[in-house]
C-alpha cells in the first residue's frame, strides 16, 4: 500500500522486511527480486538492502485464472523449485527460456515467467494498454540491424521462423507472427469434427496429431475433454510434400485416423500423410527420414526400406531392442548381413550413427584401413595356414603351435592363459594366441559412440576403459582422449558364454541385475528367451585365474551345489559370498572365492615382462611376490604384491608395484597410461607427493 506523504510502500504487501520507495523512472542499474531482468521504467527499491521490483512484477497477483489455461489457476511461487514435484531445470512454455526466479505454475506442467504470464494474460484479455508496459512495437519500420535480428528469431506463438510480426519486442524478447497475433481464441477444424479446439499454452502433456512431436514452448489448440491438440504452425499443412528418398509426393490425409506408418512401424493415431501410387500411409515426421546410416554396431551401411520380401528376413529381431521386426512395415536393413533394426530404436541413438548423403561414398574405409594386418606372413603350410610370422609387437618371428602348454603360459596380448592354437617366440618368452595375433591395426569399437579409429598399441601398461583393469597386454587406443580398451574388452555385440546356452546381444539400458554379480549396471549383454543379463565385466571374466590362495587353478563357476550357509564364504576374503552368484573354484581343494577377490588389481599384468626404466641401468621384469617379501629399493617397505625385479644376476634392485606407479594407474582411471620402457619412479614419487 503506497504512503503518499512519504512515497513509502508497506512492504508486507511485497514479502520484504523494509520500506519500498516508487520511482517513476528508474535510473540505476539493478535487477529485479522477481524476475531477475534488468530495472527499467516504474519500480519499487529499498534504501537499505539494495532490493529492487518492477512494479509490473511487484503488483503481479497471487493467482490467474489464464484464458490459456482453462483446467486450473497459475499460483504465482517465489521459485521453480518451490514446486511440488519439481524436477531438473524450469522452462518457460511461453518464451522457451530458462528460469530460477518467480514464476507461475500449474501442476500440470505448465510455468511461465512473470513478465511472460502477464503479457500472455492481457494479450488474451485484449488489455492491450497494459501491453505498452511490456514495450511493444511494430517492426515494420525496420532497420537493418533490426532485420538482421528478424532473421534468426522465433515467433513465440507457433515458434516457427519469424517473417512477418506485428508485435513484437526486442527488450522484452516478444516476437509473433502477423498470422499468429490474428488467430481466433476458438477454432472448428475438420481433423476434429466433434468439439471446438480453444488456443491454449503448449506442453510436455500434449503431443500434435499432426506432426506428433511435443513442444514445451508455444501455443496449440485443444480439445481437452478428447485429449486432442494441434500446433499452430500444423493447422494448414502443406498438400504436398515432397521425399527425397521416395520417388513419389506425400499428401496428407486430413482425418485423425488409426493406422500403422509404412516407414517406421509405429502405429499411429494421428494425421497421415499418404502416396496414392504406393499405398503408403506414414506419420509426418517419417517422410524424410534418412535413407542411409552408418550404425556404429553394423560394419557396413545400413539402408531404409517400406518392407522386406524374402525368406531370410523372416522372423527377424531388431538388434538394439531384441523385439520382432514386422518387415512388412518399414526398417533399416543391411542386404549382405540380414541385419535389421527398428525405425525409431536406431534414430533415437544419435551418437551411434551418422547420416550418408545420396552422393556420398559409403565404402569411406578403404583407404583408412588399407594395409591394416598387423603382421606379416613369413612361411605358410599346404593348407594356406600361416606358420611363421613376424608381428609388429616384437622383435623376432613367431612360430604357430596347437600343443598344450603347461598353466603358467600367458598371451601378451590378452594376457589370459594359452589353451587354443597360438604363436610363440623360440628365443624368448613370447606367446599371442592366433585370435590376438589377427586383431587389425586399426579398427572401429562399436561400443564407442563416435566415428573414430582406434589403433593397436603394445608398449603400454594401462588401465582398460571398459573393465578398469591395469594390463600390460595389448590395448586399442585413441589418441585425442587416451582412451585405453584391452582385448578382453573389444568383443562383438552378439556373443557366446560358457555360463549360458544361448546367445547373449548387446542392449544399452537394462533396468534389471547382473546375474552373475547382482550389480545393475545399464550396459548388458542379453538373452530375452531367458532373461539373463551379464554386465560387461562378468561376460569378460577369464574361465581360470590363479591365486596364492591356492596351488591349483580356479576355476569360474555358475552354479553353487553346496546348500550349506556354513560354505557360502570367500576363502580370500572371509566374507560372505551370494550362492546364488558366479564365483572362482577349486574342486580339489574345495576353496571358493568371489570374482574380485581372485582377480585382485594386477591379474593382467604378465609376470615376467621385460622393461627398461629411467632410474635403473639394467632391465626389470614384472614379479608377484607370495610368500617372501623383500624390501623395496625405492620406499624400503616390503614388497608384497606386484613389483619390478632387476633381471641381472646378483643385483637385489627390486621396485614395489605402488613405487612404479601401477596403483597410481588404477587410481587415476581410465586414460591413465605408462610407457614400459619409459617409466621415471622419481617424477611419479614427485607427481604422486604433489596431489591433494
Amino acid at each position: 500500500m503506497l504512503d503518499k506523504d512519504k512515497g513509502e510502500v508497506k512492504s508486507q504487501y511485497f514479502g520484504h522486511k523494509h520500506p519500498l520507495v516508487f520511482n517513476e523512472v528508474h535510473s540505476e542499474t539493478a535487477l529485479c527480486s522477481r524476475c531477475g531482468e534488468v530495472m527499467s521504467g516504474p519500480s519499487f527499491s529499498c534504501a537499505e538492502c539494495g532490493f529492487y521490483l518492477h512494479k509490473q512484477c511487484a503488483e503481479a497477483p497471487s493467482q490467474i485464472n489464464h484464458p490459456y489455461h482453462r483446467d486450473h489457476a497459475l499460483c504465482l511461487l517465489p521459485s521453480p523449485y518451490a514446486s511440488k514435484g519439481y524436477e531438473g531445470r524450469l522452462i518457460c512454455n511461453f518464451c522457451g527460456e530458462e528460469g530460477i526466479m518467480f514464476v507461475y505454475h500449474c501442476s500440470c506442467k505448465i510455468d511461465l515467467h512473470i513478465k511472460c504470464a502477464l503479457f500472455t494474460y492481457n494479450f488474451a484479455e485484449k488489455k492491450f494498454g497494459e501491453l505498452k508496459d511490456i514495450a511493444c512495437k511494430d517492426p515494420s519500420i525496420s532497420t537493418e540491424n533490426g532485420n538482421r535480428e528478424l532473421e534468426n528469431a522465433k515467433c513465440f506463438w507457433c515458434w516457427e521462423r519469424l517473417f512477418d510480426s506485428v508485435y513484437c519486442s526486442f527488450d522484452g524478447g516478444f516476437n509473433l507472427h502477423k498470422k499468429c497475433v490474428e488467430l481466433s481464441f476458438e477454432i472448428s477444424y475438420p481433423c476434429h469434427r466433434k468439439h471446438p479446439l480453444i488456443l491454449q499454452f503448449g506442453g510436455s502433456i500434449f503431443s500434435c496429431m499432426i506432426c506428433q512431436d511435443t513442444k514445451l514452448s508455444g501455443f496449440l489448440y485443444c480439445c481437452l475433454p478428447c485429449n486432442v491438440a494441434i500446433h499452430v504452425a500444423c493447422l494448414s499443412p502443406p498438400s504436398i510434400v515432397e521425399d527425397k528418398g521416395h520417388q513419389h509426393q506425400f499428401t496428407p490425409f486430413l482425418r485423425q485416423m488409426l493406422f500403422t506408418c509404412d516407414a517406421c512401424g509405429i502405429e499411429g493415431n494421428c494425421v497421415p500423410y499418404m502416396c496414392s501410387n504406393c499405398n503408403l500411409l506414414v506419420h509426418k515426421k517419417c517422410i524424410s527420414l534418412p535413407g542411409i546410416i552408418k550404425f556404429d554396431r553394423h560394419e557396413h551401411p545400413i539402408f531404409h526400406t517400406y518392407f522386406l520380401r524374402g525368406q531370410e528376413f523372416e522372423d527377424r529381431e531388431c538388434v538394439i531392442c531384441l523385439d520382432g521386426v514386422n518387415t512388412v512395415h518399414g526398417s533399416y536393413y543391411c542386404s549382405d548381413c540380414n541385419f535389421v533394426v527398428h525405425v525409431n530404436c536406431v534414430l533415437e541413438l544419435k551418437k551411434w550413427y551418422h547420416v550418408i548423403e545420396s552422393d556420398e561414398k559409403l565404402d569411406d574405409d578403404s583407404t583408412s584401413l588399407s594395409d591394416n594386418d598387423s603382421f606379416t606372413v613369413i612361411e605358410r603350410n599346404e593348407g594356406g595356414e600361416a606358420t611363421r610370422i613376424k608381428h609388429f609387437s616384437h622383435a623376432h618371428s613367431l612360430l604357430l603351435s596347437d600343443k598344450i602348454l603347461e598353466d603358467d603360459k600367458y598371451c601378451d596380448g590378452c594376457i589370459l592363459s594359452i589353451s587354443d592354437s597360438f604363436y610363440y617366440c623360440s628365443q624368448c618368452d613370447f606367446f599371442l594366441h592366433k585370435t590376438c595375433v589377427e586383431f587389425p591395426k586399426k579398427k572401429r569399437l562399436w561400443f564407442r559412440s563416435y566415428q573414430k579409429l582406434f589403433i593397436l598399441v603394445s608398449d603400454y601398461i594401462f588401465r582398460c576403459y571398459h573393465c578398469r583393469y591395469v594390463c600390460n597386454g595389448f590395448a586399442y587406443k585413441l589418441e585425442e582422449w587416451r582412451e585405453f580398451v584391452c582385448l578382453r574388452c573389444v568383443i562383438p555385440d552378439v556373443l557366446t558364454c560358457q555360463g549360458h546356452e544361448h546367445p547373449l546381444s548387446f542392449v544399452m539400458e537394462h533396468g534389471g541385475p547382473c546375474n552373475a554379480c547382482g550389480d545393475r549396471e545399464d550396459w548388458k549383454f542379453y538373452c530375452k528367451r531367458c532373461n539373463f543379463a551379464l554386465d560387461w565385466k562378468c561376460v569378460t571374466l577369464p574361465h581360470k585365474v590363479r591365486h596364492k590362495c591356492d596351488e591349483h587353478l580356479l576355476t569360474l563357476t555358475y552354479h553353487e551345489n553346496n546348500n550349506y550357509s556354513k560354505y557360502h564364504f570367500c576363502d580370500i576374503c572371509e566374507k560372505y559370498r551370494n550362492p546364488s552368484h558366479w564365483f572362482y573354484y577349486c574342486e580339489i581343494c574345495d576353496n571358493s572365492a568371489h570374482p574380485e577377490c581372485a582377480l585382485g588389481r594386477y591379474s593382467f599384468i604378465k609376470l615376467g615382462t621385460v622393461i627398461r626404466i629411467e632410474d635403473h641401468p639394467h632391465s626389470l621384469a614384472f614379479v608377484k611376490k607370495m610368500y617372501y617379501y623383500p624390501k623395496c629399493s625405492v620406499c624400503g617397505h616390503p614388497c608384497q604384491d606386484l613389483a619390478l625385479e632387476c633381471v641381472e644376476s646378483g643385483c637385489e634392485y627390486i621396485v614395489d608395484g605402488k613405487c612404479a606407479g601401477l596403483d597410481s594407474l588404477a587410481e587415476w582411471g581410465s586414460g591413465s597410461a605408462l610407457l614400459k620402457n619409459d617409466i621415471n619412479i622419481r617424477k611419479l614419487r614427485e607427481d604422486r607427493q604433489s596431489l591433494p
